[in-house]
């Protein structure tokens, strides 16, 4: 594909940027990838949190991330039981209501709900829907080469829908881009660590997020530009605390909420769509590319409330990511009916309680359309911490 599907952004500057950022991650009509899907392209949807988008772009087609909208379940709630989180029922939806056109859907076992996605997404459409089985024991030595076979059954399904053969090649390009693409937003990561006055959490999101809808050469083209203006900010630091916001690995928090928590505070790290930059290094080019992707996930990535490692557990990792990024507090989030959210909740807070670290504790939707009480409760928090 050579046809570019975000062309309105070059020579504007940052702030105008940021803003077709925002307007694209909030418009559920996916107008980018309605622009691939008429320039020919194909369209591989994938359910969070981590999904190896190398492989459908190596076909030439676009991955997509399936991440819910704020959009009413009008027809998904007749394929779903009541009690479930709301990103499952919106994603459907989209689909239903034929806002966004997939050629293939590809959904992981992340969680009781979850796991039954893909048939009830297959149920409704004739395209493929596939379930991506990662490993359930990171920790075993085979875990490596069983990821690497499941990664090739994945490409071979892929090649069919694409109607092409992908070769080492193919993989080593989009590995190369990738790589850079997952540089880009480490940087992005570190202004909002090392200088957040600079970047807000709500900027910094929809400029990292905006990716999961565009070939991912724009992306890299749109974070080369706007990291250089990012640093060029005259913004002064002011006196807030430092906070790491967990909790938003799967459904997404409304960006309104992230605006709002933004005010108060300082958000120096997070785990928002933490599956685009899962992998925290470069991955290899040379040798055997399916491997050197699956090997990746196993020994070079984040950590999930949905990745069960035992050298990662998730209340240590968390005092990591707020060690590292100089954090004074945690926001610890769950989305409404999340299960793994939910327990892990529990590990965090006695973590935290063990510490002595001050957190903040709260639930959300992507419906949320009002955040009154949960600011005027966060305010409160933040002034304790400060006048403490």
């Amino acid at each position: 594909m050579t046809q570019r599907v975000l062309d309105n952004w070059p020579y504007k500057p940052l702030d105008e940027v940021i803003g077709l950022c925002r307007e694209l991650l909030e418009d559920p009509d996916f107008p980018t990838v309605k622009r691939w899907r008429e320039s020919g392209g194909k369209v591989v949807g994938h359910f969070q949190v981590y999904f190896p988008e190398e492989i459908a772009h190596a076909a030439g087609m676009l991955p997509l991330k399936v991440r819910g909208a704020q959009i009413e379940a009008r027809q998904a709630e007749a394929r779903f039981g009541s009690y479930l989180c709301s990103i499952l029922k919106t994603s459907l939806e989209l689909a239903l209501s034929e806002r966004v056109k997939l050629d293939m859907f590809v959904s992981h076992p992340i969680c009781d709900a979850a796991r039954n996605l893909a048939a009830v997404w297959g149920r409704n459409f004739p395209y493929s829907c596939q379930i991506l089985y990662l490993p359930q024991n990171a920790n075993s030595k085979h875990s490596a080469k069983y990821l690497r076979h499941e990664y090739n059954r994945l490409k071979r399904d892929i090649e069919g829908v694409a109607g092409r053969t992908v070769t080492d090649d193919d993989l080593r390009n989009s590995l190369k881009v990738f790589n850079e693409n997952r540089r880009l937003m480490h940087k992005i990561y570190a202004i909002k660590r090392d200088t957040p006055w600079l970047l807000s959490a709500d900027e910094a999101y929809v400029l990292m997020a905006v990716g999961g809808m565009v070939p991912r050469e724009e992306h890299n083209d749109l974070l080369k530009a706007a990291i250089p203006q990012i640093e060029a900010r005259t913004a002064k630091p002011q006196d807030r605390i430092r906070v790491v916001f967990e909790g938003g690995f799967c459904e997404q928090p409304p960006l309104d909420l992230l605006r709002a928590i933004s005010q108060s505070c300082y958000v120096v790290d997070d785990d928002l769509m933490i599956g685009l930059r899962y992998i925290l290094e470069d991955v290899p080019l040379d040798g055997d590319p399916l491997f050197n992707l699956a090997n990746a996930y196993i020994e070079t990535s984040s950590y999930s409330p949905v990745q069960h490692d035992l050298r990662k557990p998730k209340e240590h990792m968390l005092l990591k990511r707020m060690k590292d990024s100089n954090a004074n507090a945690a926001i610890i989030t769950a989305a409404k009916m999340c299960e793994p959210g939910l327990d892990e909740q529990v590990a965090y807070v006695k973590m935290l309680d063990e510490e002595n670290i001050p957190y903040f504790v709260s639930e959300f939707e992507e419906s949320m359309t009002s955040f009154d009480h949960l600011q005027i409760q966060l305010e409160t928090f933040v002034e304790n911490l400060l006048f403490a």
